[in-house]
Formats: C-alpha cells, sequence, structure tokens
C-alpha cells in the first residue's frame, strides 16, 4: 500500500497535471452535452457509460504515466501482433452499424462495445516510433521507408477489409505522415507517395469505396445528387442548420429546438458538435475548440521539450490522432467535408474512445515525467 502511495506521490510531483486536467474538463463539459443531446431518450445510460469512462480514464492515465515507454516499446512485435489479433476478433464478434461499418466489438463479457481500432491507434504510434527509433540513423533508407510504410498498410488494410471503417483508416494514414515527416523522412519520398496514391486511385474507388461513401464524396461536385435533402445530404444538412440556429449564444443547454426534437440520430456522437452550436452558439463552438486545441498544443510541447527520438515520434503521433478527428468531425459538421464517422474526441460518446483517448494522454504524460538528459538521448539527426 505505501508503494502504491509514494508512486501517486511522484505522479503529482512529477506528472503532467495540466494536460490530465485539461482532458477531464473536456470530458465533463461533454457529459454535459450529451446529457442534453440524449435528453429525448428518456435514460441516464449515456451519461453513466461515459462517467465510468472518465473515472477508469483518470486511473489509467496515472497508472500508464508511471510506466517506461521504452519497456513498452521494446516489445513492438507483439504489439503489432496484437493489432492483427485484435481487429481480427471482428470477424467473430464484430457488430454492424447502421452503414454497414463492422467497426463494433461485442463481447459477451462486457456490458458495452468497444471499437477495436481506437485500442490498435496506441500500439501503431507506438511500434511505428520504435521502428523508426531502430532506423534513425538511415531513416530514408528504401529498407527503412519500407518497413514503416508496411506497418502503416497492414492496419489500414485491416481495418478496410475487417470493419469496412474507411474513416478510422485514414487515421492511421494520416499519423504515419505526421510521424514520418517529424520524424526526418526525406520529402521525395512523399511525393512518390503521392504519385503511387494518385496512380492506384481508380482502383480503390472502383473496389474499395462503397457507394454510399461515393456519393458522400462527390455529392459537394455534383448538385444532381439528391437534390432535395432527403437521402445522403440530410444528416449534413440538418447538422449545418442546427449551427446556423445557434447564433453567437446559442439557444440554451436543453433549449435547442433541433436537438431537443433528436433531428439527428448521431447527434451526441458525430453530430455532437452541431449539438453544441445550436444550444451554446458560437461561443460554445469557440470554448470547445479552444479546449481541444490546447490539449494538441500540450502533446507537441511534450514532444518538442524531450530530447529522446521515439518519445518526441510518440507525443506528434499522439497528437496527429486527434488533430485528424477534430478537424474531420468539425469539418462533416459544418459540411465542408464527407461524413466519415469520426468523433469529437473527449467531447463526443463512446466509452472506448474516452478510455483510449486518456491512455494515449497518459502516455505523453510518462514522457513529461522522464525526459532524458541530451548526453543519453539516442537520437541522432538523419542526413538530408
Amino acid at each position: 500500500m505505501r508503494r502504491i502511495w509514494n508512486k501517486i506521490t511522484e505522479f503529482y510531483r512529477r506528472g503532467d497535471l495540466l494536460l490530465l486536467f485539461l482532458c477531464v474538463v473536456a470530458t465533463v463539459f461533454g457529459i454535459v452535452v450529451i446529457a442534453s443531446a440524449t435528453r429525448y431518450s428518456g435514460s441516464a445510460r449515456y451519461l453513466v457509460v461515459q462517467a465510468a469512462a472518465l473515472l477508469l480514464g483518470i486511473i489509467l492515465y496515472v497508472a500508464v504515466s508511471m510506466l517506461d515507454i521504452e519497456i513498452l516499446a521494446e516489445h513492438r512485435e507483439l504489439m503489432m501482433a496484437f493489432n492483427v489479433l485484435f481487429m481480427s476478433t471482428l470477424y467473430i464478434w464484430g457488430v454492424e452499424g447502421n452503414t454497414g461499418n463492422r467497426a463494433w466489438l461485442d463481447l459477451p463479457v462486457l456490458p458495452v462495445n468497444i471499437q477495436p481500432a481506437e485500442i490498435c491507434k496506441i500500439t501503431f504510434v507506438i511500434a511505428l516510433a520504435k521502428t523508426m527509433n531502430n532506423h534513425r540513423s538511415k531513416i530514408s533508407s528504401v529498407k527503412s521507408v519500407a518497413s514503416i510504410v508496411l506497418q502503416t498498410l497492414i492496419m489500414m488494410g485491416l481495418i478496410v477489409v475487417i470493419s469496412r471503417d474507411e474513416g478510422s483508416a485514414l487515421v492511421f494514414l494520416f499519423i504515419f505522415l505526421v510521424v514520418a515527416y517529424v520524424g526526418g523522412v526525406r520529402s521525395w519520398w512523399f511525393l512518390a507517395g503521392f504519385l503511387v496514391i494518385v496512380a492506384v486511385f481508380p482502383i480503390l474507388w472502383e473496389h474499395f469505396v462503397q457507394d454510399y461513401q461515393k456519393q458522400r464524396i462527390m455529392m459537394f461536385f455534383d448538385p444532381t445528387i439528391d437534390p432535395e435533402g432527403k437521402g445522403i445530404r440530410w444528416d449534413t444538412n440538418r447538422s449545418v442548420a442546427m449551427l446556423s440556429g445557434g447564433g453567437i449564444s446559442g439557444q440554451g443547454l436543453f433549449h435547442g429546438t433541433m436537438v431537443q426534437n433528436h433531428a439527428i440520430a448521431a447527434q451526441h456522437t458525430d453530430f455532437i458538435f452541431s449539438a453544441i452550436g445550436e444550444e451554446l452558439g458560437i461561443l460554445g463552438c469557440l470554448f470547445t475548440l479552444l479546449l481541444l486545441t490546447a490539449i494538441v498544443v500540450r502533446c507537441v510541447h511534450v514532444g518538442l521539450k524531450t530530447p529522446n527520438y521515439m518519445n518526441r515520434l510518440i507525443c506528434f503521433g499522439m497528437a496527429a490522432m486527434l488533430v485528424f478527428q477534430i478537424i474531420s468531425n468539425v469539418g462533416m459538421c459544418i459540411g465542408v467535408s464527407p461524413v466519415i464517422g469520426l468523433t469529437l474526441p473527449f467531447v463526443s460518446y463512446g466509452g472506448s474512445s474516452i478510455v483510449t483517448l486518456f491512455l494515449a494522454m497518459g502516455l505523453v504524460s510518462g514522457i513529461h515525467m522522464r525526459p532524458d538528459p541530451e548526453s543519453r538521448s539516442p537520437y541522432i539527426q538523419p542526413r538530408y
């Protein structure tokens, strides 16, 4: 018991309490908004799940902060194998959503469903950073780039083939791009990758993008697709209407006309930013974005402060994960990007998402607690 108390004391003295505070505030704010967005159901289940996830997330944040990331990273092969096996469980216990995505795991022993891709993001970032760390002196060599590209393609392939959740696959791609850039991979590799994507895009579009996903993209360019707004444009139009109806200060919590009439089925998950806009107005939206931006900036700050190459990549990888989801979620809510089913970090409803986010931020806190001295840093600046 004394040992546990000493660990907690150490965390209080050296842990990233500012990051924890920001995460807790964002989650509590999300719970309040979720309470309003789900009032129509008459059930407190959403609040209970989210509150339980918050408490578990705080505990895991503290526990993970105590772990030495170097020890975890040494088992990157096990983490990669875990990702493959965990995603494969969707074949057996996967549950399909309304759009046909088989992204949720329904285990008989758990009271709630979990999303394997959320958890795999963390192990993917660690494994990717460790691989780059092993190749850091020749990070732009063919062997080095091939190894990190292969890891990324395996994860994206598993997600697309097994769960058909292209939105989550894009998160992994964005994480890879940011980590590779920060890690010093030469620019011409990115150009080569872009050209490859352009070359294979017709094949990907034809065989891997589903019809409803094609319509969600093409509706921005083709006004003849659902011109009356009763089909593929329905959610987007309702979302924009929610945001525009809030004005500067909003209609008030629990008083939003469209929110309280359950205008959008996913107003507590994918479109929670729109619910914030109607009930709390532009000011509420700005508060949300500033809060989430502060979390991202804190991750980047910790990454910049550490002289350890691998730890820096992990911090930037976690920040990239948040940035992509924030931009994608807000973009689809304001009607400038396709609806791809990505939630707003810390704010949207989702127990597995909250727990995973606190785990990810706990790793950043652990790096903050143990900054390596410059003399012990394994970082070697790649040659340009």
